[in-house]
């Protein structure tokens, strides 16, 4: 086994990190994600419906977050071009099951045409759910983010804006010094336009993933105590929270292995495996989108470089909707932190 030096050195390589995922993974071979899954019939994984439309628009970030499965930050060069968003507005044209664009990044917001593709997309296809994942500080990183509020209203765009705890110490611990403070602010502002608030049609959620190697507790019970203590002492509403497991690749990967709370993790998830939230896994009905334009079954595995499973359709440019629906979905051992507890999803618990 290679030094903890070694494996910390070489998880800028995917193929890296799925040797450690797999080669430290406690248990052995019945401890893994196919395993499972064959136990309770649903290997090979396939996908129902698809309806959501994942969108990486590129790596670029204002924020370096601990957590990160993106790894993105200032110094990240990949950006989504034009052209490929022209294809994705082909697909989603096309595509009539469709019924949700969820764009992501990095900073989705920091792409130049960023503005231009969510415009076209509410053009194309006026009734589509259209979800930008905000940061919330980027709306004050720059006078020209500052008009974001409005941007998204005018858009009927959905914000889901992470915000690890509701005080700065734990917030600041994970996102950086000040961060807090500026999401509080964002908060207001997006506030001050309608969203969040009861009758205005504008929906503000918010994501809350542990700071920790341990599972988030009740999302219910998350959402009333981020409810009120929000509400109580900074004025601050929104609709929903999102509570999301931390999956064990990236910069989390990298935090396990340092705090030597890698094997540890893994058994939490795999003794929380929940086959309810086996079944209802973001990757049967999402397609995500590199900021290339390659194919994923999800932003996970985009991360890992582990594209749909299908040889002549991996690409927007040759996109084939039923070889994609007969594909069967890529799996490995981070999976189980989408099945672990009330399992996990880009939209919080799924059972």
């Amino acid at each position: 086994m290679k030094s903890l030096k070694a494996q910390l050195h070489a998880l800028a390589d995917p193929e890296e990190e799925l040797d450690v995922l797999e080669s430290r993974h406690p248990g052995g071979d019945k401890a893994n994600f196919q395993h499972h899954l064959d136990r309770i019939g649903l290997f090979p994984l396939m996908p129902t419906k698809l309806e959501i439309f994942q969108i990486n628009m590129g790596k670029m970030c204002n924020q370096v977050c601990k957590h990160c499965h993106v790894d993105a930050g200032p110094d990240r060069k990949e950006i989504m071009t034009r052209d490929t968003m022209k294809l994705c507005l082909d697909v989603i044209q096309k595509e009539s099951s469709l019924n949700c664009v969820d764009l992501t990044g990095g900073a989705p917001e920091m792409n130049p045409d960023f503005r231009w593709f969510v415009t076209e997309i509410r053009a194309c296809r006026p009734d589509i759910k259209i979800i930008v994942r905000c940061n919330l500080t980027i709306i004050l990183a720059n006078p020209k983010f500052n008009d974001l509020p409005e941007f998204f209203r005018e858009n009927q765009v959905e914000v889901v804006s992470s915000l690890p705890y509701f005080s700065a110490m734990k917030t600041d611990a994970q996102r950086g010094d000040g961060v807090f403070e500026k999401s509080i602010s964002a908060l207001k502002l997006l506030n001050q336009v309608g969203y969040g608030k009861e009758g205005t049609g504008l929906v503000l959620n918010l994501v809350y993933n542990p700071s920790g190697a341990f599972l988030p507790g009740s999302q219910h019970e998350l959402e009333m105590e981020f409810k009120k203590k929000l509400l109580d002492k900074f004025a601050v509403e929104f609709n929903s929270l999102f509570a999301i497991t931390n999956i064990p690749i990236s910069r989390f990967l990298e935090y396990l292995l340092r705090s030597d709370n890698f094997e540890n993790y893994m058994e939490k998830l795999l003794a929380a495996f929940n086959p309810m939230a086996a079944l209802g896994v973001m990757c049967r009905n999402t397609i995500s989108i590199g900021w290339d334009g390659y194919l994923y079954d999800c932003d996970f595995n985009q991360m890992l470089d582990l594209k749909v499973n299908v040889s002549n359709s991996i690409h927007l440019a040759n996109w084939d909707s039923s070889a994609l629906a007969d594909r069967s979905i890529v799996i490995n051992n981070h999976c189980f932190g989408c099945t672990a507890g009330a399992g996990s999803s880009c939209g919080g618990a799924t059972s």
